[in-house]
């Protein structure tokens, strides 16, 4: 039987598994979205992230996907709070010490419009005296809340994180909740 390849456009508020065993009320998985059995997410995004997740039954594809040493590029789109300026970007590009640890260098581009995506439920805060801009950032790593604590420790914490790629996958036409199986033309790439 063919593996199964799954792009996904997590919503806001979902975890990134497919039961929820916590004691809390309770929370949206990704049962509540994709009904096919035996696939698992490759990496995962936090339950306050959005954007594309990869699941598959290919556990090979999962390990080099998801191991740290083969340097994978997932790019985000990030809002922050403020307008970093060019030294919290290089520092973003050269790399930041986040809990006792360097992060690697990253692409990191202040973008010049908002991007073009659906609008998040529920919205994120809203201050008028304290501007947001967005940064478009490309990780070979991916940390616990990395994204959000490289901007925290520049000084411009995040509001909103979109996973907008990972490798040459990358979300298009899908809106949150959506998802798709990779045609065989997606397959075709190195991983």
């Amino acid at each position: 039987m063919p593996y199964r390849y799954i792009l996904f456009y997590k919503p806001y508020d979902v975890l990134t598994q497919f039961t929820d065993n916590s004691s809390e009320t309770k929370r949206s998985t990704l049962k509540d979205y994709i009904p096919i059995p035996d696939v698992y997410a490759v990496g995962r995004l936090d339950r306050d992230s959005e954007g594309l997740l990869l699941l598959t039954d290919d556990g090979q594809i999962q390990h080099r996907l998801s191991h740290p040493k083969f340097a994978h590029p997932r790019t985000y789109l990030v809002q922050v709070e403020g307008i970093p300026n060019a030294g919290a970007i290089a520092l973003l590009q050269t790399g930041v010490t986040i809990q006792d640890y360097r992060t690697r260098s990253a692409k990191v581009q202040l973008l010049s419009a908002e991007p073009e995506l659906p609008p998040r439920q529920p919205p994120i805060r809203f201050r008028k005296n304290i501007p947001t801009a967005w940064l478009e950032m490309t990780l070979t790593e991916g940390r616990n809340r990395q994204v959000r604590r490289m901007t925290a420790a520049v000084g411009f914490p995040t509001l909103r994180l979109v996973r907008s790629a990972i490798g040459h996958l990358q979300l298009n036409d899908l809106k949150p909740g959506e998802w798709r199986e990779l045609t065989q033309n997606d397959l075709k790439f190195e991983i």
